[in-house]
């Protein structure tokens, strides 16, 4: 895959010049857009990706009240956590905008909407619901990595956009994260399961992290998905 850095966002693109699907990607807190690169590039040994353009964009930087005021890259502020996330949510907002007009630039470039994912770890992965949840066209799916639903966003409760009524989704989490608690996850489990979606669930004896045997199901459920558009 050939890379391309801008200030906003790292992008691999197909090596063949062809993107026929989108995997957008969203970092954690204090990280950035390099974080999963050399993720996916494995991940071209498992599954294929010679059609598939895969977006890292960078968080902006901002004080994070958490973190004693830091500044950092950060999808938006977090308040409080108690173990829920207190968010501000003007900035989560911003940021879901964001992945709106990145998803409607790969829509514009000739990418069908139901063959763009959108990952996230942790904090990104919070960004991920918001933006999958609630976005106007059907999506390939959402893999939601050691993240949660904050409070402080509009999907509290929970709501989901008719036109993801039957989103695939993957959850997963590991059983020991000291830093977001899998209850969270369980708790955004049961809100999909809520709504009549059927993610499928993972979990692993780790903490805040991913592992080889994670990024094994991410490619396999990305393959499964990919494979029913293409029958479709």
């Amino acid at each position: 895959m050939n890379m391309t850095e801008t200030p906003e966002q790292v992008v691999l693109e197909p090596s063949s010049g062809k993107a026929s699907a989108c995997l957008i990607w969203l970092h954690g807190l204090g990280a950035d857009g390099y974080d999963f690169v050399p993720v996916v590039q494995h991940m071209g040994s498992l599954m294929d990706t010679s059609q598939l353009r895969c977006i890292f964009p960078h968080a902006p930087k901002r004080p994070v009240t958490m973190a004693n005021g830091t500044s950092m890259r950060s999808w938006y502020d977090i308040l409080a956590m108690t173990p829920k996330r207190t968010i501000d949510p003007d900035q989560l907002a911003d940021s879901v905008n964001r992945m709106y007009r990145l998803i409607q630039q790969q829509i514009d470039s000739g990418i069908p909407s139901w063959n763009i994912f959108i990952a996230g770890f942790s904090q990104g992965g919070a960004v991920a619901y918001q933006t999958a949840s609630s976005f106007g066209q059907t999506l390939g799916g959402l893999i939601a990595l050691s993240t949660y639903v904050p409070d402080g966003s509009w999907v509290n409760p929970f709501k989901l956009h008719p036109a993801n009524c039957q989103l695939q989704v993957m959850i997963a989490h590991g059983t020991v994260d000291p830093v977001v608690p899998i209850s969270l996850a369980t708790t955004a489990l049961e809100q999909l399961r809520q709504h009549g979606l059927q993610p499928l669930w993972f979990s692993y004896p780790m903490q805040h992290e991913v592992s080889h045997p994670e990024i094994a199901d991410v490619c396999r459920f990305l393959s499964s998905c990919l494979s029913h558009t293409q029958a479709s």
